[in-house]
């Protein structure tokens, strides 16, 4: 059952990326859920398809997704669904987005997928079974040293309203790490760190849809996943350390400086 369940995921995914390529640099319609927290004709139509093809499939399978109320049911499996990711980069015409979906039984993240649709990159990964890129198997980097270290992080929507927006933990780390980058999907942040390309990253004020599959991914490929104390997180935390390991005390260190 679960072989069939993440097959179907991939190809999901796969098919909601082409959806989002197909309305790329075509948006006309743009909403906006605050002052710059915005969603798009293309997140919507993502969605609809990803949750019409998993009720088609798995008919009492529930959903959470970042643009729908979830959908319960009393299955034990839940979908949690990302339908864009990176929604500002895609209404600006930024080739830098990505669909999410993770998968859930009786509370517990059992397979996570992950599709750059324009690199056609499709990360993926099952608990206990390793993480891949594609058919490749993938794992993290071996970079031992903050100095040494390629970053990532993101900016909470409400940055303007709250001190606690995260430009206080990016001025520390710009001091101490070889460089930081900010792509805007989490979830390519986090594939990117399972597969080395980043070496760490941290964000706080996240959602479950938007670092479920990634956290799994990471955890896959040999990463550590914790809170900004250094503790075990979930997918409901609002904070989060991503890293091949070998950085993440140095990052837990910066973060608590006083």
């Amino acid at each position: 059952m679960r072989e069939e369940i993440i097959e179907y995921a991939k190809k999901i995914a796969v098919e909601a990326g082409g959806i989002l390529n197909n309305k790329f640099g075509k948006i006309k319609k743009i909403d906006f859920k605050g002052e710059i927290n915005i969603v798009t004709e293309a997140d919507c139509i993502s969605q609809e398809f990803i949750k019409k093809s998993i009720k088609e499939k798995f008919p009492d399978h529930s959903i959470l997704s970042e643009e729908d109320l979830e959908i319960h049911s009393n299955s034990p499996y839940r979908w949690i669904v990302d339908p864009l990711d990176g929604t500002t980069n895609f209404a600006h015409g930024l080739p830098i987005f990505a669909v999410s979906i993770a998968l859930e039984f009786e509370e517990e993240i059992f397979a996570g997928v992950v599709y750059n649709p324009v690199l056609k990159e499709l990360f993926w990964a099952e608990k206990g079974k390793g993480a891949y890129l594609g058919r490749k198997r993938i794992k993290v980097s071996e970079t031992d040293s903050l100095i040494r270290a390629l970053l990532a992080t993101g900016f909470p929507y409400d940055i303007r309203e709250d001190p606690n927006n995260n430009l206080n933990y990016f001025s520390k780390f710009a001091l101490k790490a070889q460089a930081i980058r900010r792509l805007g999907s989490a979830a390519l942040d986090l594939c990117y760190v399972a597969c080395g390309r980043f070496d760490g990253f941290w964000e706080l004020k996240l959602f479950p849809w938007d670092v479920s599959a990634g956290i799994l991914i990471v955890e896959e490929a040999g990463g550590k996943i914790t809170d900004f104390k250094g503790f075990p997180t979930d997918i409901y935390s609002k904070e989060i350390v991503a890293s091949n390991g070998k950085i993440h005390d140095e990052m837990i260190g910066v973060l608590n400086e006083k």
